[in-house]
């Protein structure tokens, strides 16, 4: 297990584990801990034997209330013109490998916009979501007015946005904020079932559909389309692609090796 002083990094089978640990803080994001989250997310990157990086937060109360308050009273111009949080939601969203976030209790300001930079949130029945920036007289900076919208829709992103009040775990399933409530204390353990399906495919399906995904939101229609063409023309001389239809004509279990 690496070492760090705000957050925990431990790897289980194909999945890393980041876990924001700055329980009596509620999880709050200072900039040592920003830095601390990409040097982890950059390690599971790295690191071959992991399929799957999820981030989450120590404690039952929080998965991350948001940027530490006490550095941003201090923030100006120039600091909040850097990436910060932007960052790394930015590198959650680039690196190939599919991420999770397992959301426990607050999710709010900066630790939403964390969470808007994975592929997949899931929640505790706990969880609650908001953009509170507009009562400290700030939007939020680290993603949210672009990555909110896009993934709720117009009409959610605005009432998010500039309402800034909190919505419930139920609230965010039905509008697509996140894809399963778990129950309590299992929210880690479906993380865990969810890589291990992920971790079955063959490497380069979770990559590529991430990638074109991505790639397709931000190009028209047809450009989206020829995307998945090569895409796909690419994977059918793979070596997996051959093995994966063989072994469900035989009926057996894939063997995939990445090639």
């Amino acid at each position: 297990m690496e070492q760090f002083d705000n957050v925990r990094y431990e790897v289980d089978g194909p999945m890393a584990l980041i876990t924001i640990d700055r329980a009596d803080k509620h999880n709050a994001i200072s900039l040592a801990t920003l830095d601390e989250l990409q040097a982890a997310v950059r390690l599971a990157a790295a690191d071959d034997a992991v399929r799957v990086i999820t981030i989450t937060g120590a404690g039952d109360r929080a998965f991350a209330s948001g940027s530490d308050l006490s550095e941003v009273l201090h923030r100006d111009l120039k600091k909040a013109l850097e990436p910060i949080v932007q960052g790394l939601a930015d590198q959650l969203e680039r690196t190939p490998k599919p991420t999770i976030a397992a959301i426990n209790g607050i999710c709010m300001g900066g630790g939403l916009e964390v969470a808007l930079g994975c592929d997949l949130r899931i929640a505790s029945p706990n969880a609650r979501f908001a953009t509170p920036e507009g009562k400290l007289g700030i939007i939020p900076g680290g993603g949210a007015t672009a990555r909110l919208p896009r993934i709720v829709g117009r009409g959610w992103g605005m009432e998010m946005l500039l309402m800034g009040e909190p919505i419930d775990a139920e609230r965010a399933l039905a509008i697509g904020l996140v894809t399963r409530i778990v129950p309590a204390g299992e929210l880690i353990a479906e993380a865990r079932r969810m890589a291990d399906h992920l971790a079955s495919f063959a490497p380069f399906v979770p990559r590529s559909m991430k990638a074109m995904v991505h790639f397709g939101m931000e190009a028209s229609l047809a450009g989206a389309l020829m995307l998945e063409k090569y895409a796909q023309g690419a994977l059918v001389q793979t070596e997996d692609k051959h093995e994966g239809i063989s072994a469900f004509l035989e009926k057996r279990d894939p063997d995939f090796k990445g090639r």
